[in-house]
């Protein structure tokens, strides 16, 4: 059977989330799943880089699906974009795989961008795109806060009760924080890049960083708390709906060329 990978753009503010749900709730996994089917009929399961949750958004997550027949990569992404309308899916890039390529065993980097809008006035176009605060934060302070998790550390403090990692020890290689003009305001950018994350680890370590911008917090106190190795040490978990994943790498890049 051909194997293909998928990189999908999606909004993720109508899904439960990437994975699909038991009682018919709506899922990204779930629109494409049922594309497939009305190119090749009969059940399609597609394995994914990482699963998003409800109201998370991507820009380039990937998938990879086994297929009866063979199809032209940028046949299937167009059939597959027909399909999915009118959800906010599209498949923005297909490429033919080897049979042991797996999208997420096979990936050696996540990256993620979380928006955080600081203004007085609601936001409009960016409704459920970011996450809003309303006062500027300072961006040194989250900067120094943010050095104190990189590298490898066990990351307790900042993941889900519910993961179901193995090992909370991961390897956190950058966190870059900008700064940018907004209308009425600013928008933080908050860039996190590892080999893989822990489920709700970088909404934790982002509404932490937030404390700390407004003053809440200190730098020394995100320390503090990542040696605690105790979830009731975080700060609070900011909204899904200002994370994108934004990235995913391989050792070879399957849409190049």
């Amino acid at each position: 059977m051909p194997r293909y990978a998928l990189q999908i753009d999606y909004h993720g503010g109508p899904f439960a989330g990437w994975q699909r749900q038991a009682g018919g709730l709506a899922s990204v996994q779930g629109a494409v799943e049922a594309a497939l089917a009305k190119l090749e009929p009969g059940p399609h399961t597609i394995a994914a880089a990482g699963r998003t949750d409800a109201g998370v958004h991507a820009t380039a997550q990937v998938a990879h699906v086994d297929l009866e027949r063979e199809w032209e990569p940028f046949r299937l992404a167009s059939a597959l974009n027909a399909h999915l309308r009118p959800d906010p899916v599209a498949i923005i890039a297909c490429a033919r795989v080897a049979e042991d390529f797996h999208a997420r065993f096979s990936a050696t980097g996540r990256r993620y961008v979380f928006r955080l809008v600081a203004r007085r006035a609601p936001v409009t176009h960016d409704k459920g795109l970011v996450w809003q605060v309303l006062n500027r934060l300072d961006l040194q302070a989250m900067r120094d806060g943010a050095a104190r998790l990189i590298g490898n550390h066990e990351f307790t403090t900042f993941r889900s009760t519910l993961c179901q990692a193995k090992s909370p020890i991961k390897t956190l290689d950058r966190i870059d924080i900008s700064e940018h003009p907004y209308a009425g305001g600013l928008e933080y950018r908050f860039e996190l890049a590892a080999r893989s994350f822990l489920h709700n680890q970088v909404r934790s370590i982002v509404g932490t960083l937030e404390r700390v911008g407004v003053g809440a917090w200190s730098p020394d106190d995100v320390q503090a708390a990542l040696e605690a190795k105790d979830r009731a040490a975080c700060g609070p978990v900011s909204p899904p709906q200002g994370l994108y994943l934004v990235g995913v790498t391989y050792p070879v890049d399957p849409f190049a060329g």
